[in-house]
């Protein structure tokens, strides 16, 4: 089985079991959102600041790996036309349960983000891309293909991994593990991964995710830290997220 068919599978069971990133907004958040009370994340604690964004009402955006209900909503509350692309089914069975319930149009596609984007050039003025690009294997397609389809001018919001998470332990008290931590070339590093049902994840360097984006043409205008949440690197508030905005010129 390709690692991003189980992926989709193993997020589907996570979904099942209430995973956090999973769960819809509710009706009173997107009433709140519609009035101009809204937050988003692209990392885990850290709301994505409100002047990354600038106007959103006309504007379409890209919900990149962005399935569960969470964002899409937000944006479609404050007059954003969006397009959710995801490989999870359950995460897309949860942005087309809400837009329903909430009746707004939203375009709604299952596809592996790790291949060509199924959009044409300069379709989209926003790309929102949260914590995802862990779970595929290699980073600098993806960000080639956000530039493609973002319009002059466009902006890519990403969430992004530090790496630091995959050379501890569970406990996250010792460095156990080399990097790259690729499961696919390291039987090792997969049998640790099945263990704790977390799918297939890929550490990667900052050069991959920051240099990354600048070869593709993006210019970085700013970005910030983050911690898990919880665990001891959270409660020794050791930063293990990036978030970026980069502008297409």
């Amino acid at each position: 089985m390709d690692y991003q068919d189980i992926n989709a599978e193993t997020i589907d069971r996570w979904v099942g079991e209430g995973w956090e990133w999973g769960k819809p907004i509710d009706h009173d958040t997107y009433e709140k959102a519609k009035h101009g009370q809204w937050d988003v994340f692209l990392t885990p604690t850290k709301p994505a600041p409100h002047g990354w964004f600038g106007a959103l009402n006309g504007k379409r955006i890209l919900g990149l790996a962005s399935g569960g209900g969470q964002q899409m909503p937000v944006f479609s509350a404050l007059g954003a036309k969006c397009t959710v692309l995801d490989y999870s089914p359950k995460q897309l069975e949860s942005e087309r349960h809400t837009a329903e319930r909430e009746g707004y149009e939203i375009e709604i596609m299952r596809a592996d983000m790790s291949k060509p984007l199924p959009f044409a050039d300069e379709s989209f003025d926003l790309i929102f891309h949260p914590v995802s690009n862990c779970y595929i294997r290699e980073v600098k397609p993806v960000w080639k293909e956000c530039f493609r389809v973002l319009k002059p001018g466009g902006i890519l919001l990403s969430g992004t991994d530090h790496y630091i998470n995959y050379i501890v332990d569970a406990e996250e008290k010792m460095i156990v593990n080399r990097l790259p931590f690729d499961p696919v070339a390291n039987p090792e590093q997969r049998r640790l991964l099945e263990e704790e049902d977390a799918g297939m994840q890929f550490s990667h360097t900052l050069e991959e995710q920051i240099t990354g984006q600048l070869e593709a043409g993006f210019i970085l205008t700013d970005l910030y830290e983050d911690t898990n949440g919880e665990g001891r690197l959270h409660e020794l508030n050791i930063p293990t997220f990036l978030a970026m905005r980069s502008v297409k010129p």
